[in-house]
């Protein structure tokens, strides 16, 4: 019988189902668990969280590993004039539990403290986790400037929150005594945790053994790339020596590749949907010494996302009571728009959404781009049109942020629009409940599986979506969703978007607004049919995701790997590329530290003294 493998008083509060029983460790740099606890961006930390709340479900054998961001991402707030603006505030998190899990790692070759933060599973109804803060009076203030920001604009201060992650989660476990069978990185951002387990080791094939990987980036240019002498100063690399680097990763000049490490030095990597994984081997193919690259469909965590009133009406198949509790989902989600922007939003017309990050390949702005047919949807009187945006850019892309401050004043010329701040999981879930269409254009192939449509859906909106992602293997055009055409692949970026917005008005016109308007008993077999198709469409995911029974054929064959021993053991697959950094950046104002000695003894009781909540005490050892 399968055990957990976290020492008891961490142990998983559940019988390990034996399908599920191999250990893993599951690294992240953001988890979207709960509202309350920010330390989560955008897609990645809702898809990691996702899976938090669906290994408690299944009863996995796993524990997740982040970082306690003190100040989050950033708060989005607005300015006096209405623009888009950030804020940091610290958080306070008194859920988390403090056992005195102290621990020294190198960064910049001189010593930081960790302290390690356990998050109890019934919380929030999640697998056991684990978070790092370096955030400490022990430390100076740049050590401790590591865990405060999320994604921090400064390259050099990521790089340090990649050690932290990777080398820091992995001391952790040398800490508690115990040895993950899995380290599954989502991205290679906590990749130092595969040089800690090779120094320890020191074999190469130990570490591939070990580590599993999956790719969220679907372009080449996007996976970030350093300086490997630079990364070494930062110790990174954990003691080895460049030599030992260089032939681990097959290193033939001074450029380290994030994702290309991490697919050397794991057994198997997956891409996030049937095209995503289709592009990642394009990308990579040229490449020696991969690993195989599959693909496994993201998917999100039904019973967390799913009205439970929406549901019950669509189990019984019942119209009516849908459309009632629809309607009341509507009006909450727009006293929400009034309370913002005071703008009275009716129940009874149609609602578009465009919500999730803001970056420019997603294409926030996309229908406006004709001023004409922007103007003529939302003034229409026969079809009325509700339009609402948001989603949060990254606070460095200026870009995005100029993106969303044009759409903002945009909207103040028509009342049935609004553009709203504080994109976060609470905000999601209202705008997910009450919309009736959720709109997804990006750039094709540029999205690797944009999984907000498929919360939308359980929820009784209707993707229309360019086919791009995770839509590929759902769509049913007409059937289940309305899918944009694709435009064709030799026309330049303005007249593809110009394609794409045509397309995406016709759809409007002809077929949306009638059924809507006209046909409402067709337009509610549409979403039945998009609610119960979602859990078919990614079967693998949703079986992470609920407990529905489900095949494995939507993988891509990769005939060694491919296998469901290979899914139920080497567990989670919940990914979404992070963000992307786009217009200016801000000049690096990181330091290098000089070497400083460990901390005088009184500034680490619990590390070394007698505690009871001490690692060796919670290992169950004597002190020595």
């Amino acid at each position: 019988m399968a055990k957990s493998f976290l020492p008891t008083i961490f142990e998983h509060p559940y019988e390990i189902d034996p399908k599920y029983g191999k250990s893993v460790a599951y690294f992240s740099m953001e988890y979207a668990i709960d509202n309350s606890f920010k330390i989560y961006s955008g897609g990645l930390g809702y898809l990691s969280g996702s899976h938090m709340r669906s290994a408690h479900d299944l009863r996995q054998n796993l524990v997740g590993v982040g970082i306690l961001w003190s100040y989050g991402y950033y708060n989005q707030i607005r300015a006096e004039d209405g623009s888009m603006a950030t804020q940091y505030m610290r958080k306070n998190y008194p859920f988390l539990e403090d056992h005195n899990i102290k621990f020294l790692i190198h960064v910049c070759g001189a010593p930081v403290w960790v302290k390690a933060y356990f998050l109890n599973p019934e919380t929030f109804g999640t697998a056991p986790m684990f978070f790092l803060s370096t955030d400490l009076e022990e430390n100076d203030e740049e050590s401790r400037n590591i865990s405060r920001r999320l994604y921090d604009a400064n390259g050099f201060t990521r790089i340090a929150q990649y050690v932290l992650l990777g080398k820091g989660g992995a001391r952790l476990f040398d800490e508690l005594g115990i040895e993950p069978e899995i380290y599954h990185l989502n991205e290679a951002h906590g990749l130092a945790a595969a040089f800690h387990v090779l120094a320890k080791t020191g074999s190469v094939e130990e570490v591939r053994k070990r580590f599993v990987f999956t790719t969220h980036t679907p372009e080449e240019a996007g996976n970030e790339k350093m300086d490997v002498n630079t990364m070494n100063t930062f110790s990174f690399f954990d003691g080895l020596s460049m030599e030992q680097v260089r032939a681990a990763v097959g290193m033939t000049d001074n450029t380290f590749n994030y994702t290309l490490a991490a697919l050397r030095l794991s057994h198997i990597a997956n891409g996030v949907s049937k095209l995503h994984g289709e592009v990642s081997r394009q990308m990579w193919k040229d490449y020696e010494g991969i690993c195989p690259i599959i693909h496994i469909t993201n998917a999100q965590n039904q019973k967390y996302w799913q009205d439970p009133e929406l549901a019950e009406a669509f189990q019984a198949r019942n119209k009516e009571a849908f459309i009632r509790r629809k309607r009341a989902l509507k009006k909450a989600l727009f006293r929400m728009v009034g309370e913002q922007t005071g703008r009275v939003f009716d129940p009874n017309c149609l609602t578009i959404v465009w919500a999730r990050r803001f970056a420019a390949y997603k294409r926030p702005d996309l229908v406006t781009g004709n001023p004409t047919m922007f103007e003529r949807m939302l003034q229409r009187t026969n079809y009325p049109v509700q339009f609402i945006w948001a989603g949060k850019p990254y606070p460095m892309d200026h870009g995005a942020i100029e993106i969303f401050n044009r759409l903002n004043d945009l909207t103040a010329k028509y009342p049935r629009s609004a553009v709203l701040t504080g994109y976060e999981l609470g905000l999601s879930r209202y705008l997910k409940n009450g919309s009736d269409v959720w709109l997804n254009n990006p750039v094709v192939t540029r999205e690797a599986s944009g999984t907000s449509g498929m919360s939308a859906a359980m929820n009784g909106s209707i993707s229309v979506s360019t086919n791009d992602g995770w839509i590929c293997e759902f769509a049913k055009d007409g059937e289940n969703c309305f899918v944009i055409p694709e435009a064709p692949a030799h026309l330049s970026p303005e007249a593809r978007d110009r394609s794409d917005r045509d397309n995406f008005y016709n759809i409007l016109d002809d077929k949306i607004l009638p059924l809507y308007y006209d046909h409402n008993d067709k337009w509610m077999d549409i979403v039945f049919n998009a609610m119960t198709d979602i859990p078919n469409s990614t079967p693998t995911a949703w079986r992470i995701s609920t407990t529905r029974k489900c095949t494995t054929a939507k993988i891509q064959p990769c005939p060694s790997y491919a296998t469901a021993a290979f899914l139920r053991e080497r567990r989670p697959f919940f990914l979404k590329p992070v963000s992307k950094i786009h217009g200016k950046r801000a000049k690096p104002t990181w330091v290098l530290p000089p070497p400083r000695p460990p901390p005088p003894p009184c500034l680490r009781p619990a590390y070394d003294g007698a505690q009871k909540h001490s690692p060796a005490a919670i290992r169950g050892k004597k002190q020595t």
